[in-house]
Protein backbone atom coordinates (compact mmCIF):
# COMPACT_ATOMS: atom_id res chain seq x y z
CA UNK A 1 0.00 0.00 0.00
CA UNK A 2 0.83 3.53 -0.90
CA UNK A 3 0.25 7.20 -1.01
CA UNK A 4 1.45 9.85 -3.35
CA UNK A 5 1.25 13.48 -2.81
CA UNK A 6 1.39 16.18 -5.01
CA UNK A 7 4.12 18.86 -3.87
CA UNK A 8 1.54 21.43 -5.36
CA UNK A 9 -1.09 19.95 -3.24
CA UNK A 10 0.98 20.98 0.12
CA UNK A 11 1.37 24.46 -0.35
CA UNK A 12 0.35 26.84 1.75
CA UNK A 13 -0.99 30.38 1.50
CA UNK A 14 0.93 31.98 -0.69
CA UNK A 15 3.91 31.21 -0.06
CA UNK A 16 6.53 28.67 -1.36
CA UNK A 17 6.28 26.59 2.02
CA UNK A 18 4.90 23.07 2.08
CA UNK A 19 3.11 21.20 4.77
CA UNK A 20 2.50 17.87 5.28
CA UNK A 21 0.53 16.43 8.21
CA UNK A 22 1.15 12.88 8.30
CA UNK A 23 -2.06 11.55 9.82
CA UNK A 24 -4.35 12.79 6.52
CA UNK A 25 -1.97 9.96 4.54
CA UNK A 26 -1.21 6.97 7.11
CA UNK A 27 1.94 8.14 8.49
CA UNK A 28 3.54 8.84 11.65
CA UNK A 29 5.45 12.16 10.92
CA UNK A 30 4.76 15.27 9.65
CA UNK A 31 6.92 17.75 8.21
CA UNK A 32 7.41 21.41 6.13
CA UNK A 33 9.33 21.64 3.24
CA UNK A 34 10.64 25.42 4.23
CA UNK A 35 11.59 27.88 0.67
CA UNK A 36 11.74 31.05 2.40
CA UNK A 37 13.69 34.47 1.30
CA UNK A 38 16.32 36.49 3.25
CA UNK A 39 14.88 37.85 7.09
CA UNK A 40 11.93 35.26 7.11
CA UNK A 41 11.63 32.47 9.43
CA UNK A 42 9.08 32.02 11.96
CA UNK A 43 8.92 33.18 15.33
CA UNK A 44 9.49 31.95 18.78
CA UNK A 45 7.09 28.90 19.64
CA UNK A 46 7.73 24.85 20.50
CA UNK A 47 6.70 21.33 19.85
CA UNK A 48 5.64 18.24 22.33
CA UNK A 49 7.97 16.36 19.99
CA UNK A 50 11.20 16.60 18.76
CA UNK A 51 11.90 18.56 15.58
CA UNK A 52 14.79 17.33 12.97
CA UNK A 53 16.02 20.50 10.50
CA UNK A 54 17.64 19.37 7.44
CA UNK A 55 19.23 22.49 5.51
CA UNK A 56 18.97 21.98 1.81
CA UNK A 57 20.66 25.38 0.73
CA UNK A 58 21.03 28.66 2.31
CA UNK A 59 22.04 29.76 5.34
CA UNK A 60 20.06 30.06 8.84
CA UNK A 61 20.51 31.37 12.59
CA UNK A 62 18.57 28.92 14.57
CA UNK A 63 18.02 29.72 18.15
CA UNK A 64 17.33 27.30 20.48
CA UNK A 65 16.07 27.77 24.12
CA UNK A 66 18.14 30.96 23.92
CA UNK A 67 21.22 29.42 21.97
CA UNK A 68 22.31 30.27 18.59
CA UNK A 69 23.88 28.24 16.25
CA UNK A 70 24.45 29.20 12.32
CA UNK A 71 23.46 26.19 9.65
CA UNK A 72 23.99 25.21 6.24
CA UNK A 73 23.59 23.25 3.37
CA UNK A 74 24.23 19.31 4.50
CA UNK A 75 23.87 20.49 8.21
CA UNK A 76 21.38 18.57 10.61
CA UNK A 77 19.92 20.03 13.95
CA UNK A 78 17.47 18.39 16.56
CA UNK A 79 15.80 19.59 19.40
CA UNK A 80 14.23 18.20 22.00
CA UNK A 81 10.00 18.09 22.82
CA UNK A 82 9.06 21.15 24.63
CA UNK A 83 12.31 23.21 23.81
CA UNK A 84 11.99 27.24 22.87
CA UNK A 85 12.84 27.79 19.00
CA UNK A 86 12.54 29.69 15.93
CA UNK A 87 15.23 30.37 12.91
CA UNK A 88 15.72 33.03 10.49
CA UNK A 89 17.03 32.84 6.67
CA UNK A 90 20.17 34.85 6.92
CA UNK A 91 20.34 35.52 2.89
CA UNK A 92 21.60 36.10 0.79
CA UNK A 93 19.69 34.13 -1.01
CA UNK A 94 16.74 31.80 -0.56
CA UNK A 95 16.76 29.04 2.66
CA UNK A 96 15.69 25.61 1.80
CA UNK A 97 15.48 23.45 4.71
CA UNK A 98 13.48 20.28 5.63
CA UNK A 99 11.56 20.67 9.14
CA UNK A 100 10.43 17.07 10.25
CA UNK A 101 7.86 16.61 13.28
CA UNK A 102 8.09 13.43 14.92
CA UNK A 103 4.67 13.32 15.18
CA UNK A 104 1.44 12.50 12.83
CA UNK A 105 0.34 16.18 12.97
CA UNK A 106 1.91 19.20 13.73
CA UNK A 107 1.06 20.98 16.89
CA UNK A 108 2.90 24.29 17.62
CA UNK A 109 2.37 26.78 20.80
CA UNK A 110 3.36 29.99 19.15
CA UNK A 111 5.32 31.96 22.06
CA UNK A 112 5.18 35.65 21.62
CA UNK A 113 5.51 36.47 24.77
CA UNK A 114 8.49 34.34 25.95
CA UNK A 115 11.93 35.38 25.79
CA UNK A 116 14.25 33.50 23.97
CA UNK A 117 15.94 32.03 26.65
Amino acid sequence: MYTAVKARDLITGTGRTARFDGDAYGSGVSFFLVDNDPGEGPDLHRHPYTETWVVRSGRALITADGEQIEVEPGDILVVGAGTHHKFENLGPGRLEIMCIHASPRIIQEDLDDVEDG
